[in-house]
């Protein structure tokens, strides 16, 4: 099947390099030497999808086996989806270009609620039915995973089997079922009663729900006689789940963008509110020794100048101090970065702050969720307002100028004066800046709580919309001006997240009709459907508010009840009743609270000295003697795939390919220092070249022809240095004169008459939009000459000239009065360009 991006339209596509595949790193196989074939779907775009850490570890772990090829396929824009739509041109995976429906597993990772929709875009897309009951074997085995399936039932009818818990081992035995039903043509019942055997893997087929009068649930029945309940996967060790080294480097930035590696599973906090520190339980941490080996390898092979140390509350590593300090004094020289995205105040650490900013300072994110302690002692947040103020006063004094803080509305037993409390708390943490000149901010975000299934609130009623937009706008009205920007989460989105995080199998209809009727992307507020979304509910029959606005009683069925997150219900309610109490129950690593997780055999808690010593001494230098480094020119080529990534992107891909060839590049001194990598032009998205010159610095001592060599080795298909020259002794830089281009018209001869119309005339001004704003710009002198080369092709040379600039397609399109659709079958390419 052709790749999406040979299409002629694919040039019109926004961000067209989420769809390229062919990144560092990415893995390809021939599909007919693998036994089992695995797609790892995403349902969000490619800048979300790859910034998550389990689709990284999950790809690796399939790959790494002889037997199995996975795939990815991440949502596509409503760009793309139209124009798929419009030319009945399937979806397709990155790494063969093949349809989903080829393959023998599709598995979707489902991180939250709002992404349902986005399953059935990208389930219609490949021409596979929604429904599991309509899927017999010929369809490949669709299965769910992620935290959203600890309650699966919204969705329940859509999948065959759905993994609840860790997925690292539960996913190959799956493979090994699927390898076993193509050699032995086993049918799919047979399938599914093989998959009930393995841990965590739940085939909703084989429940019933019953319902009584008032709509609760009477009653879920299992139709098996062993298979009664379903208790999560858990990986006792971290240590043995394997750690990609060589991730997929993306050519595009992503959401987040860097080298993550998980420090530590699970929380033992007990936060009330929090799925999270629920599901995951128990704590494993990764040995120390290994995280310092595995990002030494992994920065190495990828090329990133950030780490990330991901838990759900990293600063309560028990050897993170140490860590911070070893990663450091190893990386610090290398520019390197080190960021701590998930933060305790009572568990910060004043030492970590001057760390951290040996390479630069990192975002600084704290979460007391509310404005005052007796709300925080309800939510078992045992913080306290001086602990927050002290924090933030050791922040700012350690140069830090932007704060961020997390809190919720709505939260069980919340009044009236704690939403003034949150006021009060950030206008408190802004004045611990105490600073002259250049001021300190403060970003305040604001969401609605959500109850969520296996939590103690998840018998909480939810507050209504317009109850969440008054308390939001209360404390966005109080804090305006000054120096706290408030953002907060819309209440339509937290709606619909409440309906399905405590919903049931009756919603399905509802998801199906909000999807026909044009629902997509629901986490992205610019394209939430409140309108569809009330009209699907309706028309299927479901009352939304059943599901948010009242308290359930302890003793209610709730649709999750077969599905065990290893924390007991009877433990959930007791916390439950200590928040009403306004009690505070204490951090699980200081003593076991019997909530039903760990065996204390296999399962439980693992953690390490926090007295470990590293060896590594303390970088005393900045980094290499400047008398050491080596300027370079380095002319290279710019095509294929290559030619859809934009000049952020190509900058991106040289840095990252500079590391990974293990040269060290140059960085400019002060606040914040960049490498000194410099292009000379930035060429179009879409727009190949021959001819391209970017300056590179670096400490280096091997020779040129070595320098130029490693580089292209690291360089991705469509890049390719041609020549290397040595600035030594360059007295001044230089600009591009003119560029040389070559232009073929795919489909249609050209107009010669527009050619001579243009070349008759003085001026020729064309109006582009700069910063959304309308602006003539006289292409006249900027076309040195135009001349047809053949009865499809042009020769244009443009002159780089001071002012307002002109793309070749820009002209083009003018001179010879082309529409939209016109520009496709057009294809440029930059020749060579002429430097003074």
């Amino acid at each position: 099947m052709k790749p999406i991006h040979e299409y002629n339209w694919f040039s019109q596509i926004e961000r067209p390099s989420r769809y390229l595949g062919h990144e560092i790193n990415a893995i390809r196989k021939d599909p007919l030497s693998v036994d089992v074939s695995f797609v790892l779907a995403f349902p969000d775009v490619y800048e979300v999808g790859m910034s998550h850490q389990g689709l990284k570890i999950l790809y690796h772990i399939l790959n790494a086996h002889e037997w199995i090829a996975a795939e990815r396929v991440f949502s596509v824009w409503i760009d793309l989806e139209r124009e798929l739509r419009k030319r009945n041109v399937p979806i397709t995976t990155l790494e063969s270009q093949r349809p989903l429906r080829d393959f023998d597993i599709i598995g979707f990772s489902l991180q939250h609620e709002l992404s349902f929709t986005n399953v059935l875009t990208i389930l219609d897309l490949s021409g596979i039915p929604f429904l599991a009951a309509g899927r017999d074997e010929s369809f490949p085995l669709i299965i769910a995973g992620g935290p959203a399936c600890f309650n699966p039932e919204p969705v329940a009818d859509l999948f065959d089997a759905v993994v609840i818990g860790d997925g690292e081992e539960t996913v190959l035995g799956i493979c090994d079922i699927i390898r076993r039903q193509k050699k032995e043509g086993l049918k799919k019942e047979d399938v599914l009663h093989l998959l009930c055997g393995l841990e965590g893997v739940y085939v909703p087929s084989y429940f019933r729900v019953c319902y009584n009068r008032d709509k609760t649930i009477r009653a879920i029945e299992p139709s098996l006689p062993d298979y009664q309940t379903i208790t999560k996967a858990v990986i006792a060790d971290i240590n043995d789940s394997p750690f990609p080294f060589n991730q997929v480097v993306p050519f595009t930035s992503l959401i987040h963008d860097r080298l993550a590696i998980e420090i530590s599973r699970g929380c033992t906090r007990g936060c009330r509110f929090c799925q999270a520190g629920m599901i995951y339980r128990p704590v494993r941490e990764r040995d120390p020794r290994s995280i310092i080996s595995i990002l030494n390898t992994a920065l190495m092979q990828t090329g990133y100048d950030e780490i990330s140390l991901l838990s759900l509350s990293t600063g309560d590593y028990s050897c993170i101090t140490a860590l911070i300090k070893e990663l450091m004094n190893i990386q610090a020289h290398h520019h390197v970065a080190v960021s701590l995205p998930s933060l305790r105040i009572d568990s910060m650490d004043p030492s970590w702050f001057d760390q951290i900013k040996r390479v630069r300072k990192t975002g600084f994110t704290m979460a007391p969720e509310a404005g005052n302690d007796r709300l925080r002692n309800v939510i078992n947040k045992s913080i306290t307002n001086d602990d927050i103020l002290v924090t933030a006063r050791g922040v700012y004094e350690a140069g830090w100028n932007l704060l961020k803080l997390y809190f919720m509305v709505g939260l069980p037993r919340e009044e009236e004066k704690d939403l003034q409390s949150i006021v009060d708390l950030s206008m408190a943490v802004v004045k611990q800046a105490k600073r002259k000149g250049r001021k300190a901010k403060l970003n305040v975000s604001i969401a609605t709580f959500v109850p969520k299934a296996h939590t103690p609130f998840m018998w909480a009623s939810q507050i209504t919309q317009d109850e969440s937009r008054r308390r939001i706008e209360s404390v966005r009205t109080a804090l305006k001006g000054g120096l706290v920007r408030v953002k907060w989460n819309p209440p339509e989105l937290s709606w619909l997240e409440g309906v399905f995080s405590r919903g049931d199998r009756r919603l399905t209809p509802a998801l199906i009709e909000a999807w026909r009727s044009g629902a997509r992307f629901d986490a992205w507020s610019d394209h939430f459907n409140m309108a569809g979304w009330k009209k699907a509910f309706q028309k299927s029959g479901v009352d939304p508010e059943f599901y948010l606005y009242r308290s359930r009683p302890f003793d209610e069925v709730f649709p999750w009840d077969h599905i065990q997150s290893g924390v007991t219900k009877d433990y959930l309610r007791m916390e439950n009743t200590r928040a009403f109490e306004g009690k505070i129950t204490p951090d699980c690593r200081l003593q076991c609270l019997q909530c039903g997780v760990c065996d204390h055999e296999k399962i439980t808690l693992k953690t390490y000295n926090h007295q470990i010593a590293f060896s590594t001494p303390k970088e005393t230098s900045e980094g290499f003697p400047l008398s050491n480094s080596k300027k370079y020119r380095l002319t290279f080529s710019k095509t294929g795939i290559t030619k859809y990534l934009s000049h952020l992107e190509l900058y991106q891909v040289f840095m990252r390919a500079i590391k990974r060839a293990g040269l060290s590049p140059v960085f400019s001194r002060g606040y914040h220092p960049m490498p000194k990598i410099s292009f000379l032009s930035a060429l179009p998205v879409g727009t190949e070249s021959l001819h391209e010159t970017v300056d590179v610095e670096i400490y280096d001592t091997r020779s040129i022809q070595e320098v130029k060599d490693a580089i292209n080795n690291q360089l991705p298909l469509g890049l390719y240095i041609h020549h290397i020259e040595d600035l030594a002794g360059a007295s001044k830089g230089v600009v591009i004169k003119e560029s040389h281009y070559e232009i073929r018209f795919k489909d249609q001869e050209i107009d010669p008459n527009a050619i001579e119309s243009f070349k008759r005339l003085n001026h020729f001004p064309l109006i582009k939009y700069v910063h959304e704003k309308k602006k003539s710009v006289d292409a006249k002198p900027l076309v040195k000459s135009i001349s047809l080369i053949s009865p499809q092709a042009i020769a244009l040379i443009l002159r780089e000239l001071p002012g307002p600039k002109l793309k070749p397609a820009e002209i083009i399109r003018g001179i010879f009065q082309l529409q939209d659709g016109d520009m496709t079958d057009i294809n440029i390419l930059k020749t060579k360009q002429i430097l003074e």
